[in-house]
């Protein structure tokens, strides 16, 4: 496996091609907006940069891995001669899944379709192709080039043999697979999620600050940053997404989404992306700032 394509040139996406492009490997990564492609290559270049002057990489590793990446606005060109297709789009079910349709349709027979979603089902992305057996989750964390994790997915009727090459393909581009089935929010997400909005619960009722409540999390129990803090990295959208994914997959109440976690995604605080959640974003240090809503 040589050719490696990445729908969405996002965060996620642009990490991904990163990766692959440093292996060896040719991608060819697709968007439908070229200035977001243009954005995608210079964050790649300007993380290559931090490699070089970290003496991670030399300037000759840079060039070849740049030169490994192409661009395209459409899927068919992109995918055309594909080994396997990761999709990381924005983690919206009616998008994946018209993404999946177009890939089955465009990409090579054998062409195995991965997703690199965090909470969709597998088994429903492979339902919207002729190839269930060929779809598999590849959900890669945040910072893709630095986090060692890939959460390997096998939707209900993945095969054997598709699990086997994902769970080598992983090995050769340094990351270290871990399986799981296809029930909401896999393994990652099911135990990540009720922590943060049980945080987020902490807060709400006034059990404690957002300051105290990262800090026990990081102090107390050996976590490199506190649940809230880790929500605005992750996108306070995309957690309330997940919840929702967690509460209407299992019906139980425990995964029902703080009220306000729902209130600050709907006053369009989202954390990082927006510039405010928990913490502001806003202010040009790396030291954390509470946001002014909790002060």
């Amino acid at each position: 496996m040589q050719n490696i394509s990445v729908i969405g040139s996002g965060t996620m996406g642009n990490g991904i091609a990163h990766v692959f492009a440093q292996n060896g490997y040719k991608v060819s990564l697709i968007d439908i907006n070229q200035a977001a492609l243009d954005r995608a290559l210079a964050t790649i270049a300007k993380n290559l940069d931090r490699m070089v002057a970290k003496e991670k990489i030399t300037a000759e590793d840079k060039a070849s891995t740049l030169a490994n990446i192409s661009t395209h606005t459409d899927i068919a060109g992109g995918v055309k001669y594909a080994e396997l297709v990761i999709e990381a789009a924005t983690e919206n079910k009616d998008l994946k899944f018209k993404i999946f349709g177009d890939m089955d349709v465009y990409a090579p027979a054998g062409c195995i379709l991965a997703s690199n979603t965090s909470s969709i089902s597998i088994t429903e992305l492979a339902a919207q192709t002729n190839r269930p057996d060929k779809v598999i989750g590849m959900h890669f964390m945040n910072p893709v080039p630095v986090m060692l994790l890939v959460e390997i997915i096998n939707g209900y009727n993945t095969s054997k043999e598709v699990t086997a090459i994902i769970d080598d393909l992983s090995r050769k581009i340094g990351k270290v697979p871990a399986m799981a089935n296809d029930y909401p929010g896999f393994i990652a997400n099911r135990i990540l999620m009720p922590m943060i909005n049980e945080a987020i619960w902490t807060l709400h009722e006034g059990v404690g600050e957002v300051t105290e409540i990262d800090t026990v999390m990081k102090l107390g129990m050996a976590h490199p940053m506190g649940p809230l803090q880790l929500a605005d990295f992750i996108g306070l959208d995309v957690c309330l997404a997940i919840l929702h994914v967690l509460h209407d997959g299992f019906g139980n109440p425990k995964y029902a989404p703080c009220p306000l976690l729902v209130n600050m995604v709907n006053a369009g605080k989202k954390g990082v992306k927006s510039g405010e959640g928990f913490y502001s974003w806003t202010h040009g240090t790396k030291e954390l700032v509470v946001s002014d809503s909790f002060l």
